[in-house]
């Protein structure tokens, strides 16, 4: 499958970014002015969404819910958006003709990272949603079975960073009441043998 040959001006990269996820099912974003590509979750990835959903569905109260699939528009900037593998939102986003969503409506966004992602990306991602103001990014690495939440965004950078393993006390800021237990998410290849030897040696 090969990608259309579209060049990108001024202007177009939401087209090109479009003609892109039709042609070939990649998932497209544009961050910082670039085209950014990604393959469809893979199992471990999709399930760890299912399992953060069926965790955190309880915990909603009237009037917010989770989706997938749904896009954050980049305040001030005419192309830049990121698709997040959760997003919970108020429920009139359902009810929307736009197909990019306010930040300023997002209560958490969540991403988790593939097996092949660049440190360097990933860092470059938290602080797209930093500078667009999304107040929680929660972060869930299943190459170690890390997490990292991140609150408070001020001047393009997140000013409040926790980090932790699966298994670790993770508490979601409001609307959330109860801790998310980590301990069930997924872990890729190597780092399901890492976590274990991890607990065996505690």
């Amino acid at each position: 499958m090969t990608v259309p040959a579209l060049s990108p001006r001024p202007g177009n990269l939401r087209e090109v970014a479009e003609e892109i996820e039709r042609a070939t099912g990649l998932r497209v974003e544009i961050l910082g002015g670039k085209l950014v590509m990604s393959p469809t979750a893979r199992g471990k990835q999709a399930g760890t969404v299912r399992r953060l959903r069926h965790l955190l569905t309880p915990q909603l109260s009237g009037g917010i819910d989770l989706y997938e699939v749904s896009s954050i528009a980049l305040p001030g900037d005419p192309e830049d958006y990121c698709t997040p593998d959760l997003v919970v939102l108020p429920i009139e986003w359902e009810e929307d003709d736009e197909w990019l969503v306010d930040p300023g409506d997002v209560e958490l966004a969540v991403e988790v990272i593939s097996k092949s992602e660049k440190a360097k990306d990933v860092s470059a991602k938290n602080g797209w949603y930093a500078a667009a103001g999304v107040r929680t990014l929660l972060v869930l690495d299943p190459r170690g079975g890390d997490w990292a939440l991140f609150t408070h965004p001020r001047d393009g950078e997140y000013q409040g960073r926790l980090r932790g393993k699966y298994g670790d006390e993770l508490l979601l800021p409001a609307p959330f009441t109860q801790p998310v237990d980590t301990a069930c998410l997924p872990v890729y290849g190597d780092g399901a043998l890492e976590r274990r030897k991890r607990g065996e040696q505690s």
